[in-house]
């Protein structure tokens, strides 16, 4: 009798911890943390008055977008300057993507414009549904480095090269050609930022001038201990064998040199490079 009840209760333990192992879940990778330089301050772009002036014309205007951009118009200019994307399409954009700043990803993560993982990012991540169920989006500490990263997930992918080709205050083109590289599924997305640009008057912030503008930003920021952003370093090398997503831009700025003088010193005709290239560079 004895020996049967053993052997009950050894059966109920052995079932019981099998049970207990089904209901292990394997938490999704969180990342890790990417260290982040501090903002720097930055100049009006007179993106104050320009709002109260468009809440003044038109009421009915949404307080929540006029707030977003009086908030983040000085960064998409400083991206404007340093990566020759328009500030208008850039503002567009974090307010359409982050649904004016109030979306769950922007709020939590920081992210504005919901660029996902991609392979290759070991930075923090967050999970939600967007075109497929629990998608992997990355994580920022700072709005700042978010649009950093839109800058720089433009300039440095080779479908998105034939954008830099336009006028930079040519936003229409930009605001089509964003759709036609794939950045976003939705058939109406440019129709969508241009509206923003035409009623919030965005393309004001295109004509910032960048010399007066970056003095600004040395006057601001001198003799303060914020962390310089991090770079990468300027190799010292003559000439420089293409990549595999690697465009004229992207190798310009890992240089220091501009995109005319690239293609001078190439004698190239257009923007086209391919895998494998030399190209002089000094």
């Amino acid at each position: 009798m004895k020996f049967r009840i053993l052997l009950f209760l050894s059966s109920i333990l052995f079932f019981a911890s099998c049970g207990s192992k089904k209901k292990v879940v394997n938490k999704k990778n969180p990342g890790v943390v990417i260290v982040e330089p501090k903002p720097i301050e930055l100049p009006s772009v007179n993106e104050k008055e320009l709002t109260k002036e468009l809440k003044k014309k038109n009421p009915s205007l949404n307080k929540y977008t006029l707030a977003y951009i009086r908030k983040y118009a000085p960064i998409a200019v400083k991206e404007m300057h340093e990566y020759k994307i328009p500030a208008s399409i850039t503002l567009a954009q974090g307010i359409l993507e982050s649904g004016r700043g109030r979306s769950e990803l922007a709020l939590k993560s920081n992210n504005h414009f919901g660029i996902k993982c991609h392979t290759g990012w070991t930075g923090e991540r967050v999970y939600h549904d967007d075109d497929a169920k629990g998608e992997c989006f990355r994580k920022y500490v700072y709005p700042e480095t978010s649009y950093k990263d839109h800058s720089l997930f433009l300039t440095q992918r080779r479908r998105y090269a034939f954008l830099f080709d336009y006028n930079i205050k040519d936003y229409k083109k930009w605001a089509y050609g964003l759709r036609k590289a794939g950045y976003a599924t939705d058939r109406k997305y440019p129709a969508k930022l241009l509206k923003l640009i035409k009623d919030y008057k965005l393309y004001e912030f295109d004509k910032i001038k960048k010399g007066k503008y970056t003095k600004e930003i040395k006057e601001l920021n001198t003799n303060k201990t914020n962390k310089k952003q991090v770079t990468p370093k300027q190799l010292k090398l003559d000439s420089y064998k293409v990549r595999k997503g690697d465009t004229l831009y992207s190798i310009s700025r890992k240089f220091g040199i501009s995109v005319d003088a690239l293609k001078k010193l190439n004698n190239l005709k257009d923007n086209t490079i391919s895998i494998g290239q030399k190209l002089v560079v000094k």
